[in-house]
């Protein structure tokens, strides 16, 4: 099939994370990304990545530029002015002091629309101020979402905030581009972390409404012994997400559990004591033997892998999601997948 973005030319001023992940998504959508890339690598970046090629770069035409050079600012600006679309992911002021602003641009290009990725966004207090996903995170509340009662937040990977950003730019430029088709005016797309992580929690903020959540009523999410991460005899660790009744009720029939109760899942008082029993219970084989068990069930089950295992297990195999490097490096597939209208 063609790619849905064909024809799209995207131009990227390479920054670091969430920025360059959305310029991979349109990327792999089919649009024609051409990275404006600084000549010396980031410090950052250097730490993190080491020596091995950046896959958010994949699919895209790299340039390096140095924009405090006239001659580079004016090539920089060429590209913009036959771009449908740019991604900066500077702080705030920084691309109006090169005169490749919003407004700069759209006087050139008026159906540009504009990207912009902060961690912070365009406006507000911190707007001006340095971050990372971590403090991104914990300012949109859902962070605290991953503490038990007493104990610290878990650190999230960086999927959390900066991908979530990346993915909520690449829509917000994708909805832009469509009214610029049949407007003739572009937009400039207020990209911020805090914002996307915040939407992204709409489910959350749901079930804190209810109680279940932020609150001093058990959570489902933290305190039930059929939503939780368990270790094994050898180490590993397995997931259950049993919240829906039949669930819970083939759950405890898996298990041979036949003296609880599947009528009574949501006896707060009963949590406790059959958290318990659940973790002495998985403790006592290795993962294995659940993956045997519950496997493939409808228990809502998963054991917990590295990406390494990640990239072997069947299913993942079956659907292409890892791609493997001669190197022994691992890529990602593109997401979301398409079909023709009406293919089975």
């Amino acid at each position: 099939m063609t790619p849905p973005l064909q024809g799209i030319r995207i131009v990227e001023f390479e920054g670091i994370g969430p920025g360059p992940l959305a310029g991979r998504m349109l990327a792999d959508m089919g649009a024609e990304v051409t990275v404006i890339a600084r000549r010396q690598r980031v410090a950052v970046a250097d730490q993190l990545g080491g020596d091995k090629p950046s896959p958010l770069r994949r699919g895209k035409v790299i340039v390096p530029l140095d924009l405090k050079q006239p001659d580079d600012l004016a090539e920089a600006t060429r590209l913009v002015d036959g771009a449908d679309a740019l991604i900066e992911g500077n702080r705030p002021g920084v691309m109006e002091r090169l005169g490749l602003g919003p407004a700069d641009c759209a006087a050139r290009n008026p159906k540009l629309v504009y990207g912009r990725m902060t961690g912070w966004g365009q406006s507000g207090p911190l707007a001006q101020t340095a971050g990372h996903d971590l403090n991104y995170v914990a300012l949109t509340g859902m962070l605290s979402l991953s503490a038990r009662p007493g104990e610290a937040p878990m650190i999230p990977p960086t999927v959390v905030g900066d991908a979530g950003g990346a993915l909520g730019l690449a829509f917000g430029v994708v909805c832009a581009l469509l009214d610029a088709r049949a407007s003739g005016r572009g937009r400039v797309v207020d990209g911020a972390i805090v914002d996307m992580v915040a939407m992204l929690g709409s489910i959350a903020v749901w079930v804190r409404n209810n109680g279940q959540l932020d609150g001093p009523t058990p959570s489902p999410f933290h305190q039930s012994p059929f939503y939780d991460v368990y270790g094994c005899a050898d180490g590993g660790f397995i997931t259950i997400g049993a919240l829906e009744p039949q669930f819970y009720a083939l759950l405890l029939e898996r298990l041979g559990m036949t003296d609880v109760d599947p009528a009574a899942q949501y006896d707060h008082a009963a949590w406790p004591a059959l958290k318990q029993r659940f973790t002495r219970l998985f403790a006592s084989e290795p993962r294995a033997h659940w993956d045997a068990l519950l496997g493939g069930t409808d228990v809502c089950y998963a054991p917990v892998l590295s990406i390494a295992e990640a990239s072997r297990h069947p299913h993942n195999v079956a659907r292409g999601v890892f791609i493997a490097q001669e190197d022994g490096a691992l890529d990602v597939a593109g997401a979301p997948r398409f079909a023709p209208s009406g293919a089975a």
